[in-house]
């Protein structure tokens, strides 16, 4: 840790007097005190490095370095006119109205932040220029009011446990993009704020059903959504669209995988004529195999005869052999008549070695990619045959560098393709 001190204070004494335009600060976990003897430096570098002329500040702190409050006296003066961006990660945050007008702030992140709702209101009273706004799992919060900010396009919130009030004192006529986390009725309160939004990412419990039966009514103009439900899975019962998802194009939703929640992605697509782009990322959750010898119903007897005439992408995380998933994805072949792409990929989708920084993929269990190669052998006898020769079939499959071990433990030999 002492060779890090000094190689940060030699790097910004060696830029002073230099006017630096982007500053990021972005500290590993600590697992002791010692870790966090850096703290004792922190101001002196910051006041260094933040000078006018500044337009993005980053400082991402370990989570047990909470304690460190951000010194907002550095906002004040030339900085307020220039700072673009700020970014705060896992501190204090405690603005006045001694701290400046932030005229040039168009982006405001903040993480895990210690800041009251006083000095959060105070706070975004005087950032006219803002743009974009994310406040999430901050505290000791309970309420976000937000000011009519006229060129604000995109508000990110998680209302937890403790955070359970959401309002916007009026129309930001600018607002178009949405991101919540928690109780969907909070979101759902905020009335006519929400009929100009176009793009919303949600994380809710019951959030399928819920976007089923309210957001077609409240969120006419959805262009794209993203919807994660963290329940574990939605209700058997599963509702129908109140009415049409008229100018959606592009879906992503999580679902365990399930007969019945499957379903609800069907009635998604009935209800959005205009839809071009469905993500589906698939839970991993016990289902029976399609290879299982068991008389099990299927989706074909539930799922409502309709032609979708605009999907042309289709991809799926975590595919597995899952009777339900295989047959939904037979499903879409059959009905989706402009389908130009179909990606199936058997891992989570993300951190491949081809381009990860670290070189590796992703790690998965042994059971994992024992699942992944019973996914590709389903795609290979019961989906492959019914690809048409217009359509762009991709398969991914867990790595054999990465998962060499789990492959030769799961009796596979070493050639599965990246």
């Amino acid at each position: 840790m002492r060779n890090f001190i000094d190689r940060v204070d030699n790097i910004l004494k060696n830029h002073s007097g230099f006017v630096v335009k982007t500053l990021k600060f972005c500290f590993g976990v600590a697992y002791t005190k010692k870790d966090l003897c850096y703290l004792d430096h922190l101001d002196s570098w910051l006041q260094i490095a933040v000078k006018p002329g500044i337009e993005e500040l980053e400082l991402t702190m370990s989570t047990y370095s909470a304690r460190y409050n951000f010194p907002c006296s550095l906002l004040s003066g030339g900085m307020a006119t220039s700072l673009r961006s700020l970014f705060l990660v896992t501190c204090g945050f405690h603005p006045t109205v001694t701290s400046g007008r932030l005229r040039s702030l168009a982006r405001l992140v903040l993480y895990e932040v210690c800041i009251e709702e006083e000095e959060l209101r105070c706070l975004l009273s005087n950032t006219p220029a803002l743009e974009w706004l994310d406040v999430r799992c901050c505290y000791p919060i309970t309420s976000i009011r937000i000011p009519c900010l006229q060129q604000l396009s995109h508000i990110g919130v998680s209302c937890t446990k403790r955070c359970t009030a959401l309002s916007i004192e009026s129309k930001v006529p600018s607002l178009s993009s949405f991101l919540f986390q928690g109780d969907i009725r909070i979101l759902l309160s905020l009335g006519d704020t929400l009929l100009q939004i176009k793009e919303l990412d949600m994380s809710c419990e019951k959030a399928t059903s819920y976007a089923l039966t309210e957001l077609s009514s409240s969120m006419p103009s959805l262009e794209t959504l993203t919807i994660y439900s963290y329940s574990g899975g939605e209700e058997a019962n599963t509702p129908t669209a109140a009415s049409k998802f008229l100018h959606l194009r592009s879906l992503t939703i999580s679902s365990s995988g399930s007969a019945y929640d499957l379903l609800s992605v069907v009635n998604f697509l009935c209800a959005a004529p205009s839809l071009e782009t469905l993500v589906l990322i698939v839970e991993r959750s016990k289902q029976v195999s399609t290879f299982a010898d068991l008389p099990l119903p299927g989706l074909r007897w539930i799922m409502p005869e309709y032609r979708h005439e605009k999907l042309k992408s289709v991809k799926i995380f975590r595919f597995s052999s899952a009777k339900s998933v295989v047959e939904f994805t037979c499903h879409i072949m059959e009905s989706a008549s402009s389908l130009e792409r179909l990606t199936l990929d058997t891992t989570c989708g993300v951190h491949r070695c081809s381009v990860s920084q670290t070189g590796k993929c992703w790690s998965m269990s042994t059971e994992e990619v024992v699942e992944a190669r019973r996914a590709v052998l389903a795609v290979e006898r019961y989906i492959k045959p019914k690809v048409p020769s217009i359509v762009e079939l991709n398969v991914l499959e867990p790595c054999s560098r990465c998962h060499a071990a789990q492959l030769l433990m799961a009796g596979y030999h070493n050639d599965s393709t990246q």
